[in-house]
């Protein structure tokens, strides 16, 4: 019986040790990769792009050509090079940069009755902004007056404030073809000058202006022009605009 049981025993243990666990227990670990050449790595990527740049190329949109920037003023190359000479030598300045020069022209074109017809100022703002070539602001009422019927913040005029190369453009285009149109025009007041170097005008019809057209005009406007310089003077900024042609009344 004991050498039976021995038998079994061992018949047992040969079934539950197969191969396969074997193989399991006893793992061989991997062989590690061999290193990439780098060189060889750098071609691979370099050809990779090479491929792909066309490729992208092809994709994007070709871009759009940048527009052509609009020449000079006539009036400012001729202030740059006239002008600035003569006030200089006119009032024996040195220095280049204290030279008076026109800073900025305000338009502005107040419509009082806007308050009772909102169409009024929509048709007025167009106009102005077909005048100067510039969106303009609308202007609102900063405290009510029942004496005039406005309440604070109602629409009551409208302005444009131009600057740089619309500047020199609008002035242009107002001393050679705007005022010549005026009926019986005899030239500006020449004393019209606030002290400090500003000059205002005033216009009574904005059909003066080559831009409004006639026919869709439903009423004349009239607008304030203001041409702001940096004189220390009246005499000196008269001068100043003597010279960029406005027509003082002699």
């Amino acid at each position: 019986m004991a050498a039976k049981e021995k038998e079994n025993q061992e018949g047992q243990v040969a079934k539950g040790t197969p191969a396969s666990k074997e193989g399991k227990a006893a793992k061989e670990p991997k062989a590690p990769k061999p290193p990439k050449d780098a060189a060889a790595a750098k071609d691979a990527k370099g050809a990779k792009e090479s491929k792909a740049a066309p490729e992208a190329a092809a994709a994007k949109p070709p871009k759009a050509p940048r527009p052509l920037s609009a020449p000079p003023s006539r009036l400012f190359e001729r202030y740059k090079k006239e002008i600035a000479p003569a006030l200089a030598k006119e009032f024996s300045i040195g220095n280049p940069m204290a030279v008076p020069r026109l800073r900025k022209i305000v338009v502005n074109m107040g419509m009082g009755e806007a308050t009772q017809n909102i169409k009024l100022l929509d048709a007025a703002s167009a106009e102005l902004g077909q005048i100067s070539g510039q969106k303009p602001v609308v202007h609102r009422a900063r405290k009510s007056i029942a004496q005039f019927k406005v309440r604070q913040g109602m629409p009551i005029g409208c302005s444009v404030t131009l600057r740089g190369q619309r500047m020199y453009e609008f002035l242009d285009r107002l001393t050679s073809i705007a005022l010549p149109r005026v009926r019986d025009f005899r030239g500006l007041p020449s004393k019209a000058f606030d002290g400090r170097g500003n000059y205002t005008l005033g216009i009574r019809d904005q059909l003066i202006f080559p831009e409004i057209d006639y026919a869709k005009v439903d009423k004349a406007r009239g607008m304030n022009i203001t041409l702001v310089t940096d004189a220390k003077t009246d005499e000196e900024a008269r001068s100043l605009l003597r010279h960029l042609g406005i027509p003082f009344r002699t």
